[in-house]
């Protein structure tokens, strides 16, 4: 299977109960909805659907209701920890119809300097399952780490890798990143982590966004890269202008509060019913959700 990650892979929310078990009704819903906009796959299993929260089988249990609502192409997450629980997870999502797995930084990869060896043999184990395979670089402050270039270089010789998405949200390293992939052999995607900078990572080189903030304004943002591509530029910089005010909002410090922001937004918006987040994650207090209500209305999602 040929993947087209060159538009906009939102990394989608897990709608919960009180309890924080998982709303399934909610998830198909929530999916139905924002496969509607029109996004070329689907992030799953990932930071953004509380991912590190979740055990092995309610991964697998999400890629299967996902898949069964939806044929768009699943990016699911992965997050060893150790290779061996990597493969297994690997196969299980590949066989509950995962089509290409984000690989994430994990604990073993927490050494300066970092040996190469260690995260290139962890991915060429996880390779050997036979879906296409994303590298991932991600800001400390949600759990990652940046690579040294030789790192990168040696992660992406490695068969089986498509693409990579950078999200250390810091400019420069993003630009330089890209120049390190545009030099290898063969053409490896370039997919925007950065919620930070949206619109501009198109600028700096990036063709797709694997980002959290596409849970929300995914139409918005579809329509945004779409104009970026075909060269109408003020209507891609008009849509960044709104995309940008309320994803500077969500992504505001603490940074980890993004997802139960992401889930308010949504159920301001009755696209979900509750914004509950899987414990020790907290809720949001009013203060918050009132200035959530404030800029939805900003940008013309809210009356």
């Amino acid at each position: 299977m040929t993947l087209n990650l060159n538009g906009l892979i939102p990394a989608t929310v897990l709608p919960m109960h009180e309890d924080g078990s998982i709303d399934e009704p909610s998830l198909r819903s929530y999916i139905a909805w924002v496969v509607e906009q029109g996004p070329v796959a689907l992030a799953i299993n990932v930071d953004t659907g509380e991912g590190p929260h979740l055990t092995h089988d309610e991964k697998v249990r999400i890629l299967t209701i996902v898949r069964d609502v939806t044929d768009t192409p699943i990016v699911a997450g992965l997050a060893g920890p150790s290779t061996d629980a990597a493969v297994r997870q690997a196969r299980d999502f590949k066989a509950a119809g995962a089509d290409a797995l984000l690989v994430f930084p994990i604990p073993a990869y927490l050494s300066e300097p970092l040996d190469p060896r260690v995260p290139v043999a962890y991915h060429e184990a996880v390779a050997e399952v036979g879906l296409p395979l994303i590298l991932f670089q991600l800001q400390p402050a949600l759990g990652g780490l940046n690579f040294e270039p030789d790192t990168l270089r040696a992660m992406a010789s490695i068969d089986g890798v498509i693409g990579m998405k950078e999200a250390s949200f810091d400019a420069r390293r993003f630009v330089d990143v890209g120049r390190l992939l545009a030099d290898l052999p063969r053409p490896i995607t370039y997919l925007t982590g950065n919620d930070n900078f949206i619109l501009e990572s198109f600028m700096l080189g990036a063709t797709g966004a694997l980002i959290g903030f596409g849970a929300i304004m995914t139409r918005e943002q579809v329509a945004m890269i779409e104009a970026w591509q075909a060269g109408r530029i003020d209507e891609a910089l008009e849509l960044g202008r709104r995309v940008q005010r309320l994803a500077d909002v969500v992504f505001a410090r603490p940074v980890g509060d993004y997802r139960v922001r992401l889930k308010e937004c949504l159920k301001l918006l009755g696209v979900i019913p509750a914004a509950h987040v899987r414990r020790p994650l907290q809720p949001l207090g009013d203060t918050e959700r009132a200035h959530l209500v404030d800029v939805l209305r900003e940008v013309d999602l809210l009356v």
